[in-house]
């Protein structure tokens, strides 16, 4: 797609002013990643001017809260909008996964799906980098963006996170690094902005990104609050011995020692207030969704769109994951099709806190 010339507007006028003050920032990075003139930078989760703004109007065209339209984007990705009966989006094919790998099970979040096909796809020059979510080194379990470019990289970087990523801030690293075929993962917000990128044209930053994983995303949480105020200060849990967590009906803390199960409506005030904006549970738009929807040890997986459905295949053909049939995930499917829904009302209410 050619890149064609951007209405010349100001970070201050459009951005600043309708999404970062108004609480909508999804805090994805896209602005930061693609201003040419490095005006900005991701503080606190928000894009900020460390200097003048040059008024190219392109961070205005890669926001994914900034005039963004659904029928627009369904039309790039899929070629039409999506119907009234589908609740989750567009989607090719439901199947549930686990990986095959003994390695990739002892470190996933619940089927490794999503890590097995990216191990496939590196093993197969297919890719030559994956954008995930790796840790930080001196904020036990703070999730951090990561280029993983070895298949003990990317096993590193197996496990949901539940606090925020940046992931699209990777795709500098993407640049630097002159990787030709990337595997981007990230969640719903992340997707769009993304999707928003290729839309508006910008090559440099998209044309290394051959496959969009998504991630199903009810919210983040702040990592101040979950995790040192709540995990570390509440429960009293070491964060450095905590191991794995993981939400079926309660969040699960894995530790060294223990489980502990709490309620959920125990950590929701640590909630980030501007995941009440987003109205996309499933990621609709990648072209390969996954989540664990309350199952045990499997991936629940939306095929999207042709190029998901080339790669998911080659990875079961090759043995790297196999697969059984969603449709028979009753529970699981009413799950999707509650969480989807209740993510679109919370969006609209978040746009009427907006307004008023």
């Amino acid at each position: 797609m050619n890149q064609v010339p951007f209405p010349k507007t100001s970070f201050e006028d459009t951005l600043a002013k309708r999404v970062v003050d108004t609480g909508n920032c999804a805090g994805c990075g896209a602005c930061v990643v693609t201003c040419p003139f490095s005006c900005l930078e991701l503080i606190d989760e928000k894009p900020s001017l460390v200097k003048n703004c040059q008024v190219c109007g392109i961070c205005a065209q890669t926001c994914p809260r900034y005039d963004w339209s659904w029928p627009k984007a369904e039309h790039f990705v899929f070629g039409r909008e999506k119907k009234v009966d589908e609740d989750f989006g567009v989607y090719r094919d439901l199947v549930v996964v686990q990986s095959t790998d003994d390695s990739v099970l002892k470190v996933c979040q619940d089927g490794g799906g999503v890590t097995g096909i990216l191990l496939f796809a590196l093993k197969e020059d297919l890719i030559d980098a994956a954008v995930v979510a790796g840790t930080s080194n001196d904020r036990p379990f703070m999730p951090l963006p990561k280029l993983a470019t070895t298949p003990a990289e990317i096993l590193k970087c197996a496990g949901t996170k539940y606090c925020y990523s940046p992931n699209v801030l990777a795709l500098s690293e993407v640049s630097k690094q002159k990787k030709e075929k990337v595997a981007f993962v990230g969640t719903p917000c992340q997707i769009h902005a993304v999707r928003k990128m290729q839309m508006a044209g910008l090559k440099k930053h998209t044309s290394p990104i051959k496959y969009l994983v998504g991630l199903m995303c009810s919210e983040c949480f702040t990592y101040k609050g979950l995790m040192e105020d709540y995990v570390h200060d509440r429960l009293g849990v070491k964060l450095n011995s905590v191991k794995k967590m993981n939400i079926k009906g309660k969040l699960l803390i894995t530790t060294d020692s223990e489980v502990k199960a709490v309620p959920l409506a125990e950590v929701k005030p640590y909630a980030r207030r501007n995941c009440s904006y987003c109205h996309d549970f499933s990621s609709e738009l990648a072209d390969i969704s996954a989540g664990g929807l309350g199952l045990d040890a499997w991936t629940f997986t939306m095929i999207r769109t042709e190029i998901g459905e080339e790669l998911f295949f080659k990875a079961k053909d090759s043995g790297f994951i196999k697969t059984r049939d969603a449709k028979q995930e009753t529970n699981a499917l009413s799950l999707l099709c509650k969480l989807s829904k209740k993510k679109k009302q919370v969006q609209q209410q978040g746009e009427s806190r907006s307004q008023s």
